[in-house]
């Protein structure tokens, strides 16, 4: 039993590890925005994956990131995670269950609308999330541009 979680382990990390596609794979399906406050205006598609798996929590300036995620089924989710992960959903939930079954990490938080999406943050001045390419943006929050 320890040897096939352990190969499991190693089957997800060796997924992850390989170099992310990059985000114009699915241009048009998403955007990515931070609070309005946030002076970054763009971020690597590299960088923006580390930050979702939380192997980057500070932003440059110090301050904490704090990533939302859609739920699992949005259209948004599945562009994000094949753009900027260059994963399936199903290999980055399989990434997660593995993080908590070690007791490494949790999830980033998680929500059920692009509108809760811009609620979250334009409340977290670190927050960094992802709505779909047609959704409005409202007061407090700002698309940055995703980069290879």
């Amino acid at each position: 039993m320890r040897t096939r979680i352990k190969l499991l382990v190693a089957l997800a990390g060796v997924l992850l590890a390989a170099p992310a596609l990059p985000a114009q794979r699915a241009a048009g399906s998403f955007q990515v925005i931070v609070n309005a406050n946030n002076p970054v205006s763009s971020v690597d598609a590299r960088q923006l994956s580390r930050m979702f798996r939380k192997e980057i929590t500070r932003w440059a300036d110090g301050s904490a990131v704090a990533p939302v995620d859609q739920k699992p089924d949005s259209p948004a989710r599945a562009a994000f995670s094949t753009g900027v992960h260059g994963r399936s959903p199903a290999l980055i939930a399989e990434f997660w269950r593995q993080q908590i079954f070690s007791g490494r990490s949790v999830p980033p938080t998680e929500k059920a609308s692009d509108a809760e999406v811009m609620e979250f943050v334009r409340a977290n001045p670190g927050a960094v999330g992802y709505v779909s390419s047609t959704a409005p943006l409202g007061a407090g929050v700002k698309a940055v541009t995703v980069g290879r």
